[in-house]
């Protein structure tokens, strides 16, 4: 392996610059997509309906990102990720039925709270370790298992706001019908 990768030529700060700026570009556009979708919520019964008993609502994807961003990245370099005052399970709890201005509130804090710690992080932070849940990950390493954790409940928000808002839906990206110079 070593014949392919000639570590003298390699830029480890300039690869960390790329790496973190990406990343932070990434969370960033992630967070525009999920207010786009959750501004195309029309009533409040769309933050409560959960297509089977075993999906969750709208509310509580947004409930438990919000704990989850509140509790991994509050003193994330001094405590574990996993607060020992955070309740994961209540925030699954299918009789969550909080307004839409209740929610958002919770939205724009575990973001706000999360984006005050990604924008404090710097190249030279990205190969510190971090503890979540007793864990040892490098901040790349939690980095990257958050933006993943993020995307998948992202993906569930976006799927169930189409569902309900059916031909209504304003898309987030190209429309499906949109020939472009790529096809």
């Amino acid at each position: 392996m070593g014949q392919f990768i000639n570590s003298e030529k390699m830029d480890l700060p300039l690869i960390g610059s790329n790496y973190l700026e990406f990343t932070k570009k990434q969370f960033h556009v992630m967070k525009i997509r999920g207010d786009k979708t959750l501004s195309q919520i029309t009533e409040d019964s769309m933050l409560h309906h959960a297509l089977d008993e075993e999906s969750n609502s709208i509310a509580i994807i947004v409930r438990h990102l919000s704990g989850n961003m509140i509790s991994r990245w509050t003193n994330f370099f001094e405590e574990d990720g996993e607060k020992v005052n955070r309740d994961r399970s209540s925030e699954f709890y299918v009789d969550y039925t909080p307004s839409k201005d209740e929610l958002l509130m919770r939205w724009e804090k575990g973001w706000e709270v999360f984006f005050n710690t990604l924008d404090s992080i710097t190249v030279d932070d990205l190969e510190r370790t971090v503890r979540i849940r007793g864990e040892e990950h490098t901040v790349v390493e939690a980095l990257n298992r958050q933006l993943a954790h993020y995307s998948e409940h992202m993906g569930q928000m976006i799927f169930l706001v189409k569902h309900f808002n059916s031909s209504n839906w304003k898309t987030l990206s190209l429309p499906r019908t949109k020939r472009t110079a790529f096809e």
